[in-house]
């Protein structure tokens, strides 16, 4: 009895070793606040506005296996099926998390949209491409419940953040590619998005405009010279055509953030595909987590989803 007490333990510290992940959290919102209040002292950190009549939902189970459960956190309003806008948080593929998404969901939400902030796999975790299935994944849970959560499946947007702008326009640049979907993943729907929204995410790793390096190269199992196919795929520049949906790119001063946009405005251009680019003066990076630019990044963020979809 003793030896089988001894043996279930020994078992279950294995599987609990198996289901625990490293976790970076140096990629904060009070980390970013520290970073930028001498430069822009006049800055504060931006507060969500839920209406009464808005419904919030934490930790939806979206995946699950014996190591892991993925999860998001749903926004929407109780009355009617409203295009849905899925949000990816930034952090350099390798920090962040999906509560950093919260104050421009509720935002969003209260303009009369459904807002989802997903949780998907970091690179100390999973590489390239384990976290573009996690949202594919998630976008294809959203649509099987659409009745639930009050959104159009017909109409949904992608929005990311920094790296998770980068994943956004992949996502949206891959629609229904067989190459970027979980084949293990079963649902009825399709990963399809209807329109991108990259606030400050680069389109293209390898690019004259592009400095990324060692965290790109972390998420991409290499660097450039190790592994091109990879920071080559990775690139929603590599993938544009007549197919991508309508895009908005919202962005900083800084010119890295958007390596590859105005190559991809070209294609989208050539294929008469709507695009927009809004750039918010003198502002930095991470600028949607604070006072006065959050309120812009809403504005911009919502006229581009009025014009796509209502």
């Amino acid at each position: 009895m003793k030896r089988f007490l001894i043996v279930l333990l020994l078992f279950s510290k294995s599987i609990t070793a198996q289901s625990q992940y490293a976790i970076d959290t140096s990629y904060t919102v009070k980390s970013t606040y520290g970073k930028l209040i001498k430069k822009y002292p006049f800055i504060k950190i931006a507060q969500g506005n839920k209406a009464v009549n808005d419904t919030q939902i934490q930790n939806v189970v979206y995946y699950n296996d014996t190591k892991r459960m993925l999860h998001f956190d749903a926004f929407f309003k109780d009355k009617k099926r409203n295009p849905g806008v899925i949000m990816i948080h930034g952090g350099g593929w390798r920090s962040g998390n999906k509560d950093q998404m919260k104050v421009l969901a509720q935002e969003i939400t209260s303009k009369g949209y459904s807002c989802f902030a997903i949780e998907y796999r970091l690179s100390l975790e999973a590489k390239y491409p384990q976290g573009v299935y996690d949202v594919k994944n998630a976008i294809k849970f959203i649509k099987d419940n659409a009745k639930r959560f009050h959104v159009d499946p017909d109409k949904i947007a992608v929005l990311g953040c920094s790296s998770g702008g980068q994943m956004a326009a992949l996502i949206g640049t891959t629609n229904e590619d067989l190459a970027f979907e979980d084949v293990q993943y079963k649902s009825k729907s399709s990963s399809k998005v209807h329109a991108i929204i990259d606030v400050d995410g680069i389109l293209a790793f390898k690019h004259p405009e592009s400095q990324e390096a060692e965290m790109a190269a972390f998420w991409l199992k290499g660097t450039y010279d190790e592994n091109p196919e990879n920071w080559k795929q990775a690139s929603a520049l590599s993938h544009a055509n007549k197919n991508t949906p309508p895009i908005l790119f919202i962005n900083s001063s800084f010119d890295r953030f958007h390596a590859g946009r105005d190559d991809m405005i070209a294609i989208l251009d050539q294929n008469k595909i709507y695009s927009e680019v809004k750039t918010i003066q003198d502002s930095p990076h991470s600028f949607w987590f604070f006072q006065p630019w959050l309120e812009q990044t809403v504005v911009y963020t919502t006229e581009f989803l009025d014009r796509i979809f209502k």
